[in-house]
């Protein structure tokens, strides 16, 4: 699958002080996830998008842990990106890319995406009334410097005893298919997530805090990629 690159609309290269302009590198998500996408929005980052097109199920990868996985997968998703972005950028203004990729570990298994109705009602009747671990492995790489910063945020989900018609109405919404574990915090099944150890938004798709830290250990500060019209109410 060859990669595709949809630009934000609030996009932009440069942020301004009030006394100069200092160029900032783009910030690209390497990810087609609408939730990771949404999470940066919601806090302002402005950011473009490319898909990695990687193969999520190569042989190499059935060997590894669940946190193994995500953290290996990320990793190859962002230099996949980073390689495109700079063959399409050679001379231009460097990126801070970000990758990602999210697993389910259920009693020692990980649970990707249930893909049928069929995989997602035995997977929320697996899992109703246990907990769970949310692991996101994370890679942020600095093309300009050629900086790659990768880690793990991992978070205990406790879900409530669900009941079959839930579990029935829940599925024909179609929403659990295409997300790791058959769940999502930012959607319909949040009613059914009773308790949480561990960083919430890491649920939804990245970790905030991590990527935060990450920028930091770049020299950036979080709001160096936020949009200057972004206001808070008070």
């Amino acid at each position: 699958m060859a990669p595709l690159a949809f630009e934000s609309s609030s996009a932009s290269e440069q942020m301004t002080s009030s006394t100069n302009t200092i160029a900032r590198p783009r910030l690209i998500l390497a990810s087609a996830s609408p939730s990771r996408r949404r999470l940066l929005e919601s806090v302002g980052l402005n950011h473009e998008v490319i898909v990695s097109g990687v193969d999520e199920e190569l042989d190499e990868y059935a060997e590894l842990s669940p946190s193994e996985l995500v953290l290996a997968l990320a990793i190859v998703k962002a230099h996949t990106v980073a390689k495109v972005f700079q063959e399409l950028n050679p001379t231009g203004l460097g990126a801070i890319v970000i990758g990602c990729d999210s697993t389910f570990e259920f009693e020692g298994r990980s649970l990707g995406k249930p893909e049928t109705k069929e995989n997602a009602i035995a997977r929320c009747k697996q899992i109703r009334g246990k907990s769970g671990i949310l692991h996101t492995g994370h890679c942020i790489i600095d093309t300009a410097r050629g900086i790659e910063i990768s880690d793990l945020a991992s978070t205990t989900v406790h879900f409530t005893d669900m009941s079959d018609d839930e579990i029935a109405s829940y599925v024909e919404t179609e929403e659990p298919l295409q997300v790791a574990g058959g769940f999502t915090l930012d959607g319909l099944s949040a009613p059914f997530i009773y308790a949480l150890e561990g960083e919430p938004s890491n649920v939804i798709g990245l970790s905030l805090p991590l990527v935060r830290k990450a920028f930091a250990s770049l020299g950036y500060q979080w709001f160096d990629f936020s949009s200057p019209k972004l206001k808070v109410s008070p």
